[in-house]
Order: structure tokens, then sequence, then C-alpha cells
């Protein structure tokens, strides 16, 4: 004889002794409606009513990311003409779409231009809390005048021209690239009056010698700049570095620069390294250089000398946003090369870093002096 099939009503749907979904909070739906149905463009948060005042006009509304003629950032653009007067500025974007410097892929001479189509970067920066387009005095004052496309050893001349009459008018600067061999000529402009501290994230160490007989190229800036006098070393952190070029770094090490492997910072943690790069780069002026290429291909294939095993891009914002309160007085951003990306994502993850090295520049102690 066949046991009768028992069946549990409780579990059926519909059943009474089902577990039933809480009942609505109607006090606090009409709470919701009252504050925020009368009240659309109202923001009662005072640190978001800050930043939505110099977004939002008195309609509510907002400019498209998607309309005007775009700049770094969407920063106010001024034409730099022999003439322009450049003091009114704090911190002046700057393009450098110089790419003679590289030893694989070229391509980054598209950068800057690639960094001025990417939309929606900024203008808030939730984690430091600041808008530096609206906090500080910026401009997007067009690209390096270059009087060959062919020399780069003139083209280098070309760019430390370029950044000296900017420093010279009391600005400073954030500059988009180009190979990594521009930061050089940035860095003999920076260093003309006293050597600066660096913080450098990137696979490469770039501090080789000659490469077919040319130093200037993108593997050998930092070199370069140590050799040159502008950089101190010894106040030198070097971020990310991988890869199978390691033979060609061995100057790092000897100069007395610190040298963090990709690998050391799992080991290490992220707060360790922010630590360790506020401990040596200290309290004096500090370049940021930026080199897409310290984010793994998997994020960011758009770059000359792509390196698996870097920096996720979560990574990589929490470093450089834990470098708030140095003294940063400029950096750059190089090597994004947006032929080799047709998804965008490495101008994307250029530009937003472009936005944090900009938003460093808020709590810098030589120009925004904003302390929280």
């Amino acid at each position: 004889m066949k046991q009768a099939r028992v069946i549990d009503n409780s579990k059926q749907l519909g059943s009474s002794t089902a577990r039933s979904a809480p009942d609505l909070d109607r006090q606090n739906l009409e709470r919701l409606r009252e504050k925020y149905e009368n009240n659309p463009n109202e923001f009662f948060d005072p640190k978001f009513r800050r930043v939505a005042e110099r977004i939002f006009d008195a309609r509510g509304t907002r400019a498209t990311p998607f309309s005007g003629i775009p700049t770094l950032l969407t920063a106010p653009y001024l034409k730099l003409a022999a003439d322009t007067d450049l003091s009114g500025l704090q911190v002046a974007l700057t393009g450098v779409p110089m790419d003679l410097g590289v030893t694989n892929r070229a391509g980054a001479r598209f950068g800057p231009r690639a960094l001025r189509n990417i939309e929606r970067i900024g203008p808030y920066n939730h984690v430091l809390d600041c808008m530096p387009l609206g906090e500080l005095k910026i401009a997007d004052i067009g690209d390096v005048p270059f009087q060959s496309r062919f020399d780069i050893k003139l083209s280098h001349q070309d760019i430390e021209a370029h950044f000296s009459r900017i420093l010279d008018a009391g600005v400073k600067t954030l500059a988009v690239g180009g190979d990594h061999s521009v930061t050089h000529p940035i860095l003999r402009a920076y260093g003309r009056k006293e050597p600066v501290a660096v913080i450098h994230i990137d696979a490469h160490c770039d501090t080789g010698g000659a490469t077919d007989a040319n130093k200037f190229h993108h593997g050998g800036p930092f070199r370069n700049a140590v050799l040159d006098g502008v950089i101190d070393p010894k106040r030198m952190i070097q971020i990310g570095i991988r890869g199978a070029a390691e033979y060609l770094w061995e100057f790092s090490k000897d100069a007395g620069m610190t040298v963090i492997h990709a690998e050391d910072i799992d080991r290490m943690g992220i707060d360790a390294v922010i630590a360790k790069a506020h401990e040596v780069v200290g309290n004096g002026p500090v370049y940021l250089s930026f080199d897409v290429d310290a984010i793994d291909p998997a994020f960011a294939p758009g770059t000359g000398t792509p390196e698996v095993g870097g920096l996720t891009t979560r990574e990589a914002l929490a470093i450089v946003r834990g470098m708030k309160g140095l003294n940063i007085v400029g950096g750059d951003v190089v090597e994004v090369a947006p032929e080799y990306d047709a998804t965008h994502n490495t101008a994307h993850v250029g530009g937003q870093m472009l936005f944090e090295l900009l938003s460093l520049m808020v709590f810098s102690p030589s120009i925004g002096k904003r302390t929280a």
C-alpha cells in the first residue's frame, strides 16, 4: 500500500502561514515624498549642496558632458600665445603630443587628444571630498608647440621651454603625454633651482641607459633627470615595477631610489605603500608621474609597453589618493596610446588619474592650501 503524499501547504504561494514581506513604512514614504517631491532640485546635505551649486544653474540644469569643445577635464580653455598672461592661474593643464622616444609601439602622441575626448570625469572627488575645478583656478592651455615632429632632442628643448614659461609665471602644471621621455625636460624645468622629490607609478623604472645611441627615450627619463641634478634620487619612490626589463634598472637602487615591485604591494598592503611614499618624499616639493602601463593591461591595454600582473584601477586610485597632503607641485599622465584600445578604457583610466592628481593639488601646501 502506497504511503500518502504529505503536502506542506505552508510552503505554497499564498499560504496564510508563509512568511510575508514586512509592511511598507508608510510614514517614511510620506516623509520622503514631502522632502524630495516638493523640492526636486534641493540638496540637503551641505557637502553635496556645495558641489551642486557649482554644477546646476538656477533652473536645475547642468551642462551636458557630450557637447561643446572638449578640453582636459572640461577645464576652461585658454589659448596660449606669446603675450598670454598666465598669472591668474594656479594650475595649467597641457598636452605633450610627442612619442619619438618609444622603444615598442608608437601612438602615445594621440594621448592628449584621447583624454580630451573622455567625458564624465569628475567634477566631484567623493573620496577626497573636493571639486578641483571649483576650488582652483585652472585652464587647459593646449599643447606644447613643437618645432619639429622628427627631432626628439629639439622636441625636448621645446618641452622644457614651454614648462619653464608656465613655472616662471608662478603656475603649476599637469601634463598629458606623449611617451615617458617627456617627463625628463619637464623635470629640468621644475628642478632648475633645487631638485624635487618624485613619486613614480609605473611598470618600469625608466632608468635605463642609451638605446640605439640615444639616451632621450622613454626608458631613461629618470636616469637623465638624476644625472642632470634636477631630482633627488633618495627622495624618489617607484611603485608597481615588474616585467622582463628588470635587468635594465640597476641605476635605480644604485642611485638610492626606493623601488616597490608590483608583487611587493600584495605583501605590504596599500596602506604600507602609501606610508612608505610619504616617508621617502618628505615635506618638500613633489612631482608625481603616472605611466598608464602601471595598470594591468586587462584594464588599460592601450599603451606602448604593456606588462601583465599590474595594478588594478582600484589599487591605483587608492595609492594616488593616499598622497593627499603632500606638497604636490606638478605631475603627468603618460603613455596612453589609444590606437591599441578599441574600448577607450585606457584613455578613461588616464583621464581619471589626471583628475586624481588635480584633486591632490587642492590639498597641496604650495597650491590649494586646503587641509581637510
